[in-house]
């Protein structure tokens, strides 16, 4: 059955404008702007009534921990894909740092499998790197796999990679994009060195800022970038935190860069300040830093020297995440409320909304460069979300749908809502409800 959705507000492109879009299978079919034609075929079609509702492409984030396998008391692909879904992410891009860690090209194959078999949303996922496995590095198939994640700098589930011959031949023989995270960890133990020797082992956390400084993410983002600009190599460096950084960057269309960047939404929405009300809720690497950085990350993002807004969704037990500073474990979820806090955003002016489209889901398939995904176009397939952005609510322990149970946002009021997701044409998710039979799909690429 063809599915219709009719009289919706589109933001596409650039463009905003009221219209309908008629899906048929896996794919969109016809795209109506303004009115909708006379065409006795809609009689046969499900009919979903727009009015009222902003209809967009399905968001593409391009960094998420998802916790499996061998992390899956705190989250797992069942469970975080269905969180996605219901806010509004139809692709995913999952990160290496699980249990056993994603170093083999065996193992890379085992995480599509399992997709496969549970994933509500597309997925794709990283190969990792070690100091010892560049040459099963090497095999990667930039058609079916969305990059190569580098820790240059250590984080959960450490895969740090400092052997300066691992990096020279990664970055220049590559086949494909490499993700990189990127602080100088000499200068991180030093730095908590100095503050333990203060505090003792009751370090608070608004030392994390200074502990995972400034300093520490631009050696080590300004070290990969040397690597990507002498070997010409396709780099992206992820979650951006601090304004220095930003000197690193270039504007311009994220399609014709060598080097591109992301931020993530809690470095958008949170500033050091927060530490006093979140805690280490908000614990994360890189560090959320100052107001100043904040507002430079915001002003590199309108100005296109960052191309994308992810979330790096990175769940840990409530029980874990309250442990004293040393002890608790960095990261936190967020893609059941990325898109949310994002139009909320866009509602206080922070930027558009066309804006937010723009980085959340046209950006990451140019960027990529996804097989037809990202766009509201005939022809591709048909990820889309529908949102009311009329609609509060506050985010609670009710509606959370983690696996760990909590969030960053709780008792944060939204005035935006999901209430529709299609994936490959399929409706996963619809006010409140998820389609448990539907699977996502292993995303391909234009390379």
């Amino acid at each position: 059955m063809k599915t219709l959705i009719k009289n919706a507000t589109i933001i596409n492109e650039g463009l905003n404008f009221k219209g309908s879009v008629l899906i048929d299978g896996e794919f969109i079919e016809r795209v109506y702007p303004y009115r909708l034609p006379e065409n006795k075929e809609f009689d046969s079609a499900k009919i979903i009534d727009a009015k009222g509702l902003i209809l967009m492409p399905g968001v593409i984030d391009d960094q998420v921990h998802f916790r499996e396998p061998g992390l899956t008391h705190k989250g797992d692909v069942t469970t975080e894909s269905r969180a996605a879904v219901a806010g509004g992410i139809t692709t995913y891009m999952e990160m290496p740092n699980t249990q056993p860690q994603t170093i083999t090209q065996e193992l890379l194959e085992e995480k599509y499998r399992r997709a496969s078999e549970v994933s509500a949303a597309n997925y794709s996922f990283y190969m990792g790197v070690t100091n010892d496995n560049l040459n099963e590095v090497l095999k990667t198939d930039p058609k079916r796999v969305c990059g190569i994640k580098v820790f240059m700098g250590a984080s959960t589930g450490n895969m740090l990679v400092d052997n300066e011959d691992t990096l020279s031949g990664l970055f220049k023989s590559a086949p494909t994009i490499i993700a990189a995270h990127c602080e100088d960890e000499p200068t991180i133990k030093a730095n908590t060195e100095r503050v333990r020797n203060k505090y003792g082992d009751h370090i608070p956390i608004s030392a994390h800022s200074r502990i995972r400084s400034a300093e520490a993410c631009f050696l080590s983002s300004s070290k990969a970038v040397r690597l990507a600009s002498k070997f010409g190599t396709r780099l992206h460096i992820l979650h951006l935190s601090t304004e220095k950084e930003m000197s690193l960057l270039t504007a311009g269309k994220v399609e014709d860069k060598r080097i591109t960047a992301e931020v993530c939404v809690h470095h958008l929405w949170f500033d050091d300040r927060a530490y006093i009300d979140k805690g280490t809720k908000i614990k994360w690497n890189p560090a959320i830093k100052t107001v100043n950085d904040r507002l430079a990350l915001w002003e590199a993002l309108l100005d296109n020297k960052i191309d994308i807004i992810a979330t790096d969704h990175a769940p840990h037990t409530l029980e874990e995440k309250e442990r004293p500073y040393l002890e608790a474990p960095s990261g936190g979820p967020l893609v059941q409320h990325s898109l949310v806090a994002m139009l909320q955003l866009s509602s206080r002016g922070f930027l558009t909304k066309e804006k937010v489209v723009e980085k959340m889901c046209h950006a990451p398939a140019r960027l990529f460069q996804i097989d037809r995904r990202g766009f509201i176009r005939e022809n591709y397939y048909a990820d889309l979300v529908l949102v009311d952005p009329n609609q509060s609510w506050i985010v609670n322990s009710g509606n959370i749908l983690y696996k760990c149970g909590w969030s960053p946002f709780e008792k944060e009021g939204f005035d935006h809502k999901v209430t529709h997701t299609f994936v490959n044409g399929e409706l996963v998710y619809e006010k409140g409800k998820l389609n448990e039979d539907v699977r996502g799909r292993r995303v391909c690429f234009n390379r």
